[in-house]
């Protein structure tokens, strides 16, 4: 196989990072929330353990950061985007951060993240 026919950004079950970032994420309303800013993957285990999300603000000022468990979300080829199923109001009060304060991404940070969306911390 040559370096030509390797895929760099997206197969039929994998995409690359930069395709990702940007998405736009949606509510099963099909309201949009606002998009994936990141993804925090584990170094050791390889997997994706957050996708966060970048919501508010204006042009990306003042915008606040949302982890969401990367298995709370779905991809949805007709929207071109991932879809979750929370309405702003609950988003509004799930843990997020600002982009001068990030948080620990300890595990007890994870648990606190995943337990709000009722998703069991794996890591």
């Amino acid at each position: 196989m040559s370096p030509t026919d390797i895929a760099t950004d997206e197969t039929d079950r994998l995409i690359a990072s930069n395709k990702v970032e940007g998405t736009a994420v949606y509510n099963r309303e099909g309201e949009k929330l606002g998009s994936v800013y990141n993804f925090m993957v584990d170094k050791r285990a390889g997997q994706v353990e957050y996708a966060v999300l970048q919501f508010g603000g204006l042009f990306g000022i003042g915008s606040d950061y949302y982890p969401l468990p990367w298995d709370v979300l779905t991809y949805d080829t007709r929207q071109g985007g991932y879809v979750v199923a929370l309405d702003k109001a609950m988003l509004e009060k799930a843990p997020r951060y600002s982009g001068d304060a990030q948080p620990a991404f300890d595990r007890n940070y994870g648990r606190d993240v995943y337990g709000y969306y009722g998703v069991d911390y794996p890591f």
